[in-house]
């Protein structure tokens, strides 16, 4: 959820003229596409699998029993494996980002960017963050080898990003639109803008096929199926929950269930995506907001920003196993795990700092003074042979 969304200045249709820098970007080549999956040796598709009719252009499911099989600790693809690892935070009211070396836990650097950078998110390809830039109506990259910001590309309401699961677009959350706008994930060049009825489309996960994704929608209380190759809303339900507000979604690993955070009913939704029925609900903590998943697939770390809390949930037992509380208290809000998966680091939406937690105790291991209003951070590089978006959703 944004904190503030002051009134939205009509920009005109900027040219795409910015696009010289783009040779770092994501893109929608096969070429690209196979390069960023990496070498066979490194990543091994598990054996004994039921295949699944994955949407055309889009890498196969090695194991349909875990969707995150290929994000197991330090498995990086050889696209990222000499990126020095960073954690970029994005300073919303600030307009900057901050980027913390996470063996000392301090800021080693400060970008400056355009209005209002709401997520730090990883390009389809690895080779690329963006910074979205909500009110500065831009795109910012920045290449991870180096950590140097290129020149803005022109996107209008860029609250959110992700990247179909294809490699061919990207799909901009534009929230106050009320959008999904298809971009062509190389040129950021508009394909198709599909008007949606919900208000402030803001996160989504998509099914184990790459076929539909689940969004949620945090001003109206509703979620959308949307059809990937069609770029069409197929169904949409309002959430059983007076002034109900989801914000981000994950896929269970087996592919089963959408887990929904709802920072006001104070838990998840659980829904059956194929299906699309009524969700059930189920209790964390006040303020529910991000949602990642454990490097061996088994937990879910639900960050509890309006009490200072992570709830742990266990897909085998189906059930809540810890809740981990921050000492004084916290915002804790967007982020993800390290790659070796021994630390789970979250923005302290309203306290200015970056929460560094171990995910075998529980224990803050850090609390980082950050720029004012940090958001949905990125923790780069990360396993896994492509990216989704988001803070970064890899498969």
């Amino acid at each position: 959820m944004r904190t503030t969304k002051a009134a939205r200045l009509l920009a005109a249709g900027a040219a795409l003229t910015a696009l010289t820098l783009l040779s770092a970007c994501s893109s929608g080549s096969q070429t690209q596409r196979n390069e960023a999956l990496g070498s066979k040796a490194a990543v091994q598709p598990r054996v004994n699998q039921q295949r699944v009719n994955v949407l055309p252009g889009m890498p196969p499911v090695e194991d349909p029993a875990d969707l995150y099989s290929a994000d197991r600790p330090d498995q990086l693809s050889p696209v990222v494996k000499d990126f020095p690892s960073r954690v970029y935070v994005p300073n919303t009211n600030s307009n900057t980002v901050s980027v913390i070396d996470p063996q000392t836990y301090k800021v080693i650097e400060t970008i400056p960017v355009s209005r209002q950078p709401q997520h730090v998110v990883p390009s389809w390809d690895l080779k690329t963050l963006w910074v979205n830039n909500d009110l500065g109506n831009s795109l910012t990259p920045i290449d991870p080898r180096t950590g140097r910001a290129g020149r803005a590309v022109a996107v209008h309401d860029p609250y959110n990003l992700y990247f179909t699961p294809d490699g061919k677009y990207a799909v901009v959350m534009a929230s106050m639109d009320r959008q999904l706008v298809f971009r062509d994930a190389h040129t950021m060049k508009v394909v198709k803008a599909l008007p949606v009825s919900c208000y402030g489309v803001n996160h989504a996960d998509f099914s184990p096929d790459g076929r539909y994704f689940i969004v949620s929608c945090e001003f109206s209380g509703e979620l959308l199926k949307v059809d990937t190759a069609r770029m069409e809303v197929i169904d949409h339900r309002k959430l059983p929950f007076r002034g109900a507000m989801p914000q981000d979604v994950k896929i269970s690993p087996d592919g089963r269930l959408f887990y929904i955070a709802d920072m006001v009913a104070n838990g998840l939704w659980i829904l059956d995506g194929d299906k699309f029925t009524r969700p059930r609900f189920l209790a964390t903590g006040k303020g529910a907001h991000g949602l990642y998943i454990s490097r061996d697939s088994r937990e879910m770390y639900i960050s509890n920003r309006g009490e200072g809390s992570i709830s742990v949930f266990d897909f085998a037992r189906n059930k809540l196993t810890k809740k981990w509380r921050l000492p004084g208290g916290g915002s804790p809000d967007m982020g993800g795990v390290s790659a070796d998966g021994k630390v789970l680091w979250l923005s302290g939406r309203y306290n200015s700092e970056v929460y560094a937690i171990d995910t075998e105790t529980g224990r803050q291991l850090a609390r980082i003074k950050v720029g004012s209003g940090p958001h949905g951070l990125a923790v780069y590089p990360q396993p896994g042979r492509y990216s989704l978006g988001h803070t970064g959703i890899f498969r």
